[in-house]
């Protein structure tokens, strides 16, 4: 994996923070769920493509309508960004869904059954000496 420059970390994380203000705000879409957040960007060290990773709180049907909707209103998005973010070249945008967060609590809730079928140490310890 290569390594960012500073300058392309700033600039990712400057897409990703007007992104985010755009979808919240700007777009009207009623496809795009409201509990849509964006994860990461990173744009191409060429400023010609930017990948886009979206999180959507819901279910298959709320992911798969919040895409299309994203996909469809990449242009105005694009348009916008031309506006607020001053590079030399604006990136398309390319959204891809990011399941890292709905992973990271599944696994965690599987931990947790786990660890609360595990007895206690310290109550065994306890029991055990008197």
């Amino acid at each position: 994996m290569k390594k960012n420059s500073i300058k392309n970390t700033r600039i990712n994380q400057e897409v990703q923070k007007e992104l985010s203000v755009l979808i919240d705000q700007e777009l009207k879409d009623p496809r795009i769920h409201p509990m849509t957040s964006v994860v990461a960007a990173e744009v191409a060290p060429d400023l010609k493509t930017a990948r886009i990773y979206i999180s959507v709180l819901g279910d298959d049907q709320a992911k798969k309508n919040t895409l299309q909707g994203l996909k469809s209103a990449a242009p105005f998005l694009r348009g916008q960004l031309a506006r607020t973010v001053n590079l030399r070249n604006t990136p398309q945008l390319l959204f891809v869904l990011d399941e890292s967060i709905e992973h990271g609590v599944a696994m965690s809730r599987l931990i947790d059954e786990v660890a609360s079928g595990i007895p206690d140490r310290s109550e065994e310890d306890d029991s055990s000496g008197e």
